[in-house]
């Protein structure tokens, strides 16, 4: 029966889950309605995907995985009780032609899709699932590939009566799209839209997001929760942060705010609006009815939202312990340079898997500065994590004397060849010391490096995870500033004040083979991030046209080698990888 009620007790869970567990992502979401039903909620709003994992990428195009999911969410339905839940899976119907090679499955837009396997919701209560919502508005865009692995939803939009209240659901992308299912559903007589969500993390991501639900909610006149994952997955990091817009007589306002980077069900009362005139008809499941007795109104959570450093440092703590943990590793190695990059790496990993599980591996070489090995090891101590230090110059005399007679002048290596040699050795040691102890190497590499191939394969890119490869050298400095101003100086001063280099000849510097990252890094963010011409970036007067087309050479050249480092943290609209895929072999200058 239809309620009058002013609130509806949601449960907010942002959880954690892993692709492809689907008995851990059950458990999880068991964990979190049994908090759901212990704070006496009236439903449970799992994210996006939530016993699948998201992305679930091309996993989805088997069909055994897919009739997986389904099963795993009629397990869990089968544990359900008084308390409703929605929670994404992916769904799948087996009397569907599946795709085959070389013939496209289209739509009526001539758009293709894997035809039969949805990105869906169930909304589950007493032990069975009561009824399913199927995406119905698919990006592929960015990092986001949804055409390549799911049907568009096209069954009619269903209202749920979940105690007593018309309740609206829909996924992510549902929500982006003005006057779409959001309105709809409002019109069909919805008091409140549950929107769940597998947003990705990227930096001042937040604000949009609130800033597109709050233009749904000034359409819809309903609230509209959003409820997003929290966790890192490959590349990707999401960050939480669910919320509730709500109208107000002001307009549109956010009325709760979860906190972000963390694991957390928390109960809102969503104050809901009087019943609008029904202007578009819809079926009504009913799934719940009214809880007897009274309620008190609880507060709502609004945390306050992170400043864009503290974010980017959360995103990149979060994403390095859930690679690490979920790829079932516990520790980590780093080679130490004493350099702002390893430095900041280190610091990355001891905060996100805790000092004894980080290992610092000091490579010291002929060249190789005293004040660099002391900032190394000051680093290491104010962390308090182990260091070991392995000399690579007999490995370096090996390898000159090996390679002596074939070198271009007979008993002197290039000064190229000889300073990837020894980057090289590096790479092989950290190697070994993984193998033999059962760590992961985590790469120090940080984006402006990336961009122009200012790296050695192999070598200083050998590894798992790199971790600050979405970060360009100047907001590495402000992040090392921001973490030391979080309470304790850990990295010290004297790394941030030394011109960068790599040490690997004499007097080595950055600037004498880059241009200063002050000029390089503007240029670099107008080619890579913003997709902006040689011409177009020397009109914005970030340097001269043979300073511009040299660097976005040298981007364009190193394409082959970020096609084999390692994956890193995304915090940008356009890290190397899957935001940004450009040809290897590539002659366009422009």
């Amino acid at each position: 029966m239809a309620s009058n009620a002013d609130f509806l007790r949601v449960a907010v869970c942002q959880i954690n889950p892993t692709v492809g567990d689907l008995d851990g992502n059950m458990t999880l979401a068991l964990q979190a309605l049994a908090e759901a039903e212990e704070a006496n909620a009236d439903v449970a709003v799992m994210p996006e995907m939530a016993i699948t994992g998201y992305p679930p990428e091309d996993l989805v195009l088997r069909p055994a995985f897919v009739a997986d999911c389904r099963a795993t969410v009629e397990k869990f339905a089968a544990q359900t009780s008084r308390c409703a839940v929605v929670v994404g899976f992916a769904d799948g119907d087996r009397s569907t032609e599946r795709p085959v090679a070389d013939r496209a499955v289209v739509d009526d837009e001539g758009l293709g899709y894997n035809s039969g396997v949805w990105n869906a919701l169930a909304v589950c209560v007493g032990g069975r699932v009561v009824g399913t919502y199927h995406k119905r508005h698919l990006p592929n865009y960015d990092v986001f590939d949804e055409l390549r692995h799911f049907q568009r939803g096209d069954d009619p939009l269903t209202l749920y009566e979940i105690a007593g209240v018309a309740v609206g659901v829909t996924v992510c992308e549902d929500s982006w799209i003005p006057d779409g299912p959001v309105s709809r559903l409002a019109s069909a007589g919805a008091r409140v839209v549950f929107n769940v969500n597998g947003s990705p993390f990227r930096t001042g991501k937040q604000q949009v997001r609130e800033q597109v639900i709050s233009e749904r909610v000034a359409e819809a006149g309903v609230p509209v929760l959003y409820a997003n994952l929290v966790g890192g997955q490959d590349e990707l990091v999401f960050d939480g942060g669910s919320f509730v817009v709500s109208p107000t007589p002001q307009g549109p306002k956010v009325t709760a705010r979860c906190e972000r980077f963390a694991e957390r069900v928390e109960v809102i009362d969503i104050e809901l609006p009087a019943p609008a005139e029904q202007t578009e008809e819809a079926p009504v499941v009913v799934v719940s009815a009214p809880l007897g007795g009274h309620r008190r109104k609880l507060a709502s959570p609004l945390v306050e939202p992170l400043d864009e450093l503290a974010e980017q440092w959360r995103a990149l703590e979060l994403a390095t312990r859930d690679y690490v943990h979920k790829s079932g590793f516990s520790d980590v190695c780093v080679g130490l340079s004493g350099g702002v990059d390893s430095s900041i790496t280190a610091t990355i990993a001891a905060d996100a898997l805790g000092a004894s599980h980080v290992h610092g591996v000091l490579m010291p070489s002929r060249y190789s500065s005293d004040h660099s090995l002391a900032d190394a090891e000051a680093l290491a101590a104010n962390l308090g994590i182990d260091i070991r230090t392995v000399a690579i110059e007999p490995a370096h005399a090996a390898f000159t004397e090996m390679l002596f007679s074939d070198a271009a002048t007979p008993g002197n290596l290039g000064d190229l060849t000889d300073q990837n040699v020894q980057s090289r050795i590096r790479g092989v040691l950290l190697m070994a010391l993984a193998n033999e102890h059962g760590w992961l190497v985590l790469t120090t590499g940080n984006k402006s490096e990336a961009a122009v191939g200012y790296s050695t394969l192999y070598g200083d890119t050998a590894g798992a995870y790199a971790v600050i490869k979405d970060v360009w050298k100047l907001t590495v400095y402000e992040l090392c500033r921001w973490r030391n101003s979080q309470g304790s100086l850990v990295i010290p001063e004297a790394v941030l004040q030394k011109a960068p280099s790599a040490e690997l000849r004499p007097d080595q510097r950055d600037d004498q083979s880059l241009p200063p990252y002050e000029v390089l890094d503007p240029i670099l963010r107008a080619y890579v991030e913003d997709d902006l011409g040689v011409a177009e970036i020397v009109e914005l007067g970030l340097g001269d046209r043979d300073l511009v087309q040299q660097v976005c050479r040298l981007v364009d050249i190193a394409e082959f080698k970020r096609r084999q480092t390692p994956i890193g943290a995304r915090l940008s609209n356009k890290a190397f990888g899957r935001d940004r895929r450009m040809p290897i072999v590539n002659r366009y200058r422009g």
